[in-house]
């Protein structure tokens, strides 16, 4: 405890670091107070919650701006669709795949067609977010109502956007993951609230070895997003001048979750499908009516399973396009690199895919039973507000958004030779470069 009061004093002291977290803190203060202030023309007393699958997914990142009918009701996630999309076009379209390699200039170009995209994405979805308003709640002429809104949304995104850069420049952490973190954190005190309040006095044991449980949660999620593989690299001996310089020997880390939270955004996405299509037949079919029940309820087994398979397929292919061997190969070669035992070229190619495709199973595996522990947390008699911080793309994004601020801070510390934020060991980022070892 004393090491911890003394680190939080060195933080303070350092003068760059407090104003970045100050200015962070701000930053964050000002997008909590936004989800807040209703849009024109909405009664608020008159809002039905809609709390049900993808709405209940977006209003948790959002942290309940979606459900307040706020200005931020949309928030940060167009922009987080236009980057994705963005990031798919640079592997599948050649035109993209130059601009990214054309350096700062690409990459200026990239982000510039983002933003454009995140406003065509924030129009098409304001018009979307109208439609889920109640007829009751909306105290204007209804055209007058759908133009205005969809004006103010589309503000209220760029807003968050800009907010989100301002706390990467001036702040501290990544501000687009921060935003998200902050409005799923933001919904935690009133879940923990809920959930004792549920379980009365007699409950009081197992309000405990919940929170028990959940600990140990969190400490396995942290493992899988900080475990790496390293692959030993050695460097061939220089020659400088007069000198003759020993090789010098590093590692490639790949990541066991190379792939992210990613793969289950996406299975969650298309879960929603067998719903929505069953229901155009609903009338008609029993078929249909039993799929449609069954993968409306996220806690049968049949929808876990599917959402099981469909993670681990899609870990292996965000993998496959976030992690490219061929080009870490060509980058030791360039760089006079080699792994110890394998042949330089195709063959280190082969052995990285190899490496990387054996360490994503186990991986791929766990990150598909973080994604159902909620479910399983609700069959054992958690309610379903607790139960989203036991797995899922919640906890991943907070585990991961934490751990690179924290990286952050340690980096400052360092600098100013202080002692780091743990006595031992070192603090990994979820982005750690792989092109780290040229």
């Amino acid at each position: 405890m004393k090491k911890f009061i003394t680190t939080l004093k060195n933080i303070w002291t350092i003068d760059d670091l407090r104003v970045r977290i100050l200015n962070t803190l701000g930053f964050i203060a000002i997008f909590r107070l936004g989800s807040y202030v209703v849009l024109p023309g909405v009664d608020p007393n008159q809002l039905v919650s809609n709390t049900g699958g993808i709405f209940g997914l977006l209003d948790t990142f959002l942290g309940g701006a979606f459900s307040n009918a706020s200005i931020f009701a949309l928030g940060i996630m167009p922009y987080i669709s236009a980057s994705i999309v963005l990031q798919l076009l640079t592997i599948a379209v050649p035109y993209f795949q130059k601009m990214q390699k054309e350096g700062e200039s690409g990459r200026k170009k990239i982000n510039q067609i983002t933003r454009v995209l995140t406003i065509v994405i924030t129009l098409a979805q304001a018009v979307g977010f109208v439609a889920t308003i109640n007829a009751e709640a909306i105290a204007i002429n209804s055209t007058l109502f759908t133009i205005t809104s969809m004006i103010v949304l589309t503000s209220g995104t760029i807003f968050c956007m800009w907010l989100g850069e301002k706390i990467t420049d001036k702040g501290i952490g990544n501000g687009i993951s921060m935003l998200i973190m902050i409005g799923i954190v933001s919904r935690f005190p009133g879940a923990i609230i809920a959930e004792f309040a549920s379980k009365q006095l007699n409950g009081a044991l197992l309000f405990i070895f919940e929170l028990a449980v959940l600990f140990f949660v969190v400490m396995s999620v942290v493992m899988l997003t900080q475990a790496i593989r390293r692959i030993p690299v050695q460097y061939a001996k220089q020659v400088g001048g007069s000198s003759l310089y020993s090789g010098q020997r590093q590692f490639i880390p790949l990541k066991v979750n190379a792939a992210g939270v990613m793969p289950i955004i996406f299975a969650q996405s298309l879960m929603f499908l067998p719903s929505m299509i069953a229901s155009i037949w609903a009338d008609s079919s029993e078929t249909a009516n039993y799929i449609g029940s069954t993968f409306s309820d996220f806690t049968s087994w049949q929808y876990n399973l599917v959402f099981g398979l469909m993670i681990l397929i899609f870990t292996y292919f965000y993998t496959a396009i976030s992690v490219n061997p061929n080009q870490i190969a060509d980058d030791l070669k360039r760089s006079g690199g080699f792994i110890p035992g394998v042949k330089p070229g195709r063959a280190t190619s082969e052995y990285i895919d190899l490496i990387l495709t054996r360490i994503t199973l186990p991986g791929a595996i766990y990150l598909a039973l973080v994604a159902i522990f909620p479910s399983l947390a609700m069959l054992l008699g958690v309610t379903r507000q607790f139960s989203q911080f036991f797995g899922g793309t919640s906890l991943i994004i907070m585990v991961g958004v934490v751990l690179d601020t924290l990286q952050q801070v340690e980096s400052y510390l360092l600098m100013r030779h202080y002692d780091g934020m743990m006595k031992s060991g070192k603090l990994r980022g979820r982005t750690e470069n792989i092109a780290m070892v040229s």
